[in-house]
């Protein structure tokens, strides 16, 4: 059993989905201080942040603790979560018909072992249909993805090119979680 410490849905939906026991709690790092000017650092750091508060929270005796964040980039831009609409279109304008690389990080911690990943999966996304963007715009569901990006649902049909796993981009790499449990 391990606990969970975020409050994703799609993080806890792929462990469910992988035959993993876990709990699901967290506490809030706050991430808009980070300052880093690499994709890989970035997601370093918040995860790391992630994790620090979440240990002194909860520590690792009772159950192993996993702690994850996403980034996404293109065109040699930091994507981050969209504050508004606007945000959100110019966000996903930058990956319509270019590639997009999505950077996840995860820290497993148990009484056994610690392990640290970072994990990254490209795609090269054809270019968005405007009334297609709008209408997923007005869903709000690019509210708190990271690059404003689902590849499990509005982005799906765009994909011309996938290199790496798909639970990387969805949120955390499971099958390197695995590996380890």
């Amino acid at each position: 059993m391990l606990r969970l410490a975020s409050s994703s849905a799609t993080r806890a939906m792929l462990l469910k989905e992988a035959g993993i026991d876990f709990i699901q709690e967290s506490v809030e790092f706050d991430e808009e201080r980070i300052v880093a000017y690499s994709p890989k650092n970035f997601v370093y750091q918040a995860t790391v942040g992630k994790y620090e508060a979440n240990l002194k929270a909860f520590g690792f005796e009772d159950h192993a603790l996993l702690v994850a964040d996403t980034v996404v980039t293109s065109q040699n831009q930091i994507l981050r979560k969209a504050k508004c609409v606007d945000d959100a279109r110019n966000i996903l304008m930058t990956q319509s018909g270019n590639i997009t690389s999505i950077i996840t990080c995860f820290i497993y911690h148990s009484k056994d072992k610690k392990i640290v990943d970072i994990s990254q999966t490209d795609y090269l996304f054809e270019m968005f249909d405007q009334s297609d963007l709008e209408n997923y715009l007005e869903s709000g569901e690019w509210r708190g993805k990271a690059g404003a990006c689902m590849v499990e649902g509005f982005c799906k049909s765009y994909i011309k090119e996938v290199r790496g796993y798909e639970s990387t981009a969805m949120g955390m790499s499971v099958e390197v979680l695995k590996r380890f449990m």
